[in-house]
């Protein structure tokens, strides 16, 4: 009988039969390697040409046996994977809130449609564009299309913005303030944290900049960015610390999102 590379055989050597990995010709005898299927037991052993008589091959089947939590988590991670493709609107049905049909329309029907995201939404204050972002971060993210996301706020509104984005769409954000950056010293806390909420006025700083442009960000989300501006004497530009740091961040990340 000839073995081959991916054969199962059965025999009396093995309490159960044995998938072949590698078959290696030494004159009177013939190493085998394989591994059982039921238990995995790594097998490597030379046999003889009279044991080979005794052996059959089988009919190739899989033996599945596995621990059950393990193989539902595994099909319930599939499902959430592809959620999207039969739920257009999973993150707002996914998430403690009840948007309002502008809003509805401003994400699914604009925003959501574009390969590359580089909006500016504008309305009245206490409208609801922290739903707008949010419901943005989260349907990318059941996407799979942002990994990294940075918020960029005015400093009185860091802990409503956390808040907010954990309450209502169960999305963790670190605060990165002058205090972390002393506790973490020597370390790139742009880089090390996934989801990050600063303030524009900490961002914008010098000593703060470089680092934090350094690293590629999949969205940035800036509240307020009227406060980025630049201003125009004549023929004169005068850009801003905030207007450059927007600059800076139009070129380090995939998708901007503006809100005004």
């Amino acid at each position: 009988m000839e073995i081959k590379v991916g054969d199962v055989i059965r025999g009396p050597l093995w309490p159960e039969p044995v998938e072949i990995k590698l078959v290696e010709d030494m004159g009177l005898y013939l190493r085998i390697v394989g591994v059982t299927l039921r238990s995995r037991t790594h097998i490597d052993q030379l046999i003889s040409k009279t044991e080979i008589d005794a052996l059959q091959k089988e009919q190739v089947s899989t033996y599945f046996t596995a621990d059950p939590r393990h193989v539902f988590l595994s099909l319930e991670t599939h499902r959430y994977r592809f959620a999207s493709l039969y739920d257009p609107l999973l993150a707002m049905n996914t998430c403690k809130v009840d948007p309002l049909p502008h809003q509805i329309e401003a994400v699914y029907g604009y925003v959501l449609k574009l390969p590359r995201i580089r909006f500016l939404i504008a309305d009245d204050p206490g409208a609801g564009k922290t739903i707008i972002a949010g419901l943005i971060i989260k349907e990318l993210k059941l996407r799979h299309q942002v990994q990294r996301v940075l918020v960029i706020v005015p400093g009185h509104l860091k802990d409503q913005w956390r808040r907010e984005l954990k309450e209502r769409f169960e999305e963790s954000f670190t605060l990165v303030d002058r205090g972390l950056m002393d506790a973490l010293y020597g370390e790139n806390i742009w880089e090390r944290e996934l989801q990050i909420i600063t303030s524009l006025d900490f961002a914008k700083q010098e000593e703060i900049l470089p680092a934090l442009t350094s690293v590629h960000y999949d969205l940035v989300v800036v509240d307020e960015a009227h406060k980025m501006s630049a201003y125009r004497y004549g023929e004169k530009l005068d850009k801003t610390s905030r207007y450059r740091l927007g600059e800076a961040l139009s070129e380090c990340s995939n998708h901007l999102l503006f809100l005004t």
